[in-house]
């Protein structure tokens, strides 16, 4: 095996690794993190927590579903 290859494997790897981390916490921020869409939250009268809490859950999501 080439020393490309072995990269190319590894690189592959951490991909892999990183996808399946952003899956394992999207299942949490399901669990643990309040689903503002099920509550009707108009984002115009969101707080600065409840925009930060939307941003990092389709931060997660993005890196999740790449």
């Amino acid at each position: 095996m080439s020393k490309y290859q072995i990269f190319v494997s590894l690189v592959s790897n951490l991909v892999k690794m990183k996808k399946q981390f952003f899956k394992t916490l999207s299942k949490l921020n399901k669990k643990l993190l309040p689903s503002y869409t099920k509550k009707g939250l108009e984002l115009q009268k969101a707080t600065k927590a409840q925009m930060a809490i939307i941003g990092w859950k389709l931060w997660v999501t993005k890196n999740a579903l790449d």
